[in-house]
């Protein structure tokens, strides 16, 4: 089966498709209702998935709601990533201890053995094939990384619900599923509760084959179709991508940055939540019996000991340690990576204390920037 091919099944069918990972040894891991939000943790079976549950989100506001009904994935996303499941927020990697008087150094055991996700939305497969060119595509791949994405299985969820802080379809990362998975699901409900399925590898291909399915005919297709327009339709926010890089870049200096300073906390909550950002730091732990931890923890670059040099931090204010981290996300990630660093999922905006919101800054950079004659130097810079 090509991944032009469609096929459907109703809920029993993805009962049985999480069972079939299950027993080929897959930790299958997928959205479930915790502590008031929508987080990823281990499902093994549809009961464990957000039946009916559906979130209301706006900048500094997140809330779930249940209806009686049976929808799977009429939400968005929350605040968990797929990102910790592969490059984790806080880990041990080696550790080293003395004993008669030899120094022996050891690491964790990282053979938790393969993922299977389950409910990807599209701008998080977006997101995860960012990391992965980051962590695994560079001259010097962590190994950490590596190995728990080695055999991940990938069932993608297409959107048909988005928030009122999603902009994918200003991104180009959905609400449709284009790559990235093995499998990608459409929810549907007219003409009974079913899953519209493409197929996305020959591992998918396989699995599918174990799971009780029909064909997908023309009317299965033309809905698919109006759930991806009306979601696209529904978006809760757009970006203004045109020559945006550049923008950014020639305003540096722009009187926005310390405007936003004014509210901005510096808590880093915006790359906590953010799917594609990847700074970690480095500590090594002792304790009295000579065992010394080399510890990773996320960073950010709220921090301000994120640029701190030997005369210190080279962004010590709010309002350069903002700039940092919006004009690398949507303009000096290009010069980096070939891409944006922003795959529209709206976290940093529903996440932020005060509800800053990064479209509506990039917005008031473009519409002044003309009258300001585009302050600031021609030509990217990262400070």
């Amino acid at each position: 089966m090509s991944v032009d091919d469609g096929a459907v099944f109703d809920s029993g069918g993805l009962d049985q498709l999480i069972g079939v990972l299950r027993s080929a040894g897959y930790r299958t891991i997928g959205p479930i209702v915790s502590d008031g939000a929508i987080v990823y943790g281990t499902v093994t079976g549809v009961n464990d998935l957000p039946v009916g549950w559906r979130d209301h989100q706006e900048p500094g506001r997140y809330r779930l709601e249940q209806v009686s009904d049976a929808h799977l994935f009429d939400w968005a996303v929350g605040p968990s990533t797929w990102k910790s499941e592969f490059f984790t927020a806080e880990e041990t990697v080696w550790q080293a201890s003395i004993a008669d008087g030899q120094v022996t150094f050891s690491e964790p055991d990282d053979d938790t053995g393969p993922v299977a996700v389950i409910g990807a939305r599209p701008c998080e497969l977006s997101a995860l094939a960012a990391l992965d060119r980051v962590l695994q595509g560079g001259a010097h791949p962590d190994d950490r990384y590596a190995v728990r994405r080695s055999g991940t299985f990938v069932v993608a969820v297409e959107c048909g619900a988005p928030a009122g802080t999603c902009f994918c379809s200003s991104m180009g990362t959905g609400p449709a599923a284009r790559a990235g998975f093995d499998l990608a699901l459409t929810e549907l409900f007219d003409g009974g509760h079913r899953f519209q399925v493409q197929v996305g590898s020959a591992a998918g291909a396989g699995v599918l084959a174990q799971v009780p399915h029909r064909s997908a005919g023309d009317g299965d297709r033309v809905a698919r179709q109006e759930t991806l327009a009306r979601a696209e339709a529904r978006m809760g926010r757009r970006l203004d991508t045109d020559d945006l890089p550049d923008l950014l870049a020639r305003n540096l200096d722009h009187p926005r940055w310390e405007e936003v300073a004014e509210r901005c906390l510096s808590c880093g909550n915006c790359t906590l939540v953010c799917p594609t950002c990847f700074c970690s730091d480095v500590k090594d732990a002792t304790d009295l019996a000579g065992t010394v931890e080399r510890q990773r923890r996320w960073a950010s670059c709220f921090d301000v000991e994120h640029s701190l040099l030997h005369g210190g931090p080279v962004r010590p204010t709010t309002a350069s340690r903002y700039r940092q981290w919006l004009t690398h996300k949507l303009s000096t990630w290009w010069d980096q990576f070939g891409e944006s660093g922003c795959v529209g999922c709206g976290r940093c905006i529903t996440w932020c204390p005060v509800g800053i919101d990064l479209t509506e800054e990039a917005a008031a950079i473009r519409t002044s920037a003309g009258a300001l004659g585009s302050v600031g130097s021609v030509g990217r810079r990262t400070s």
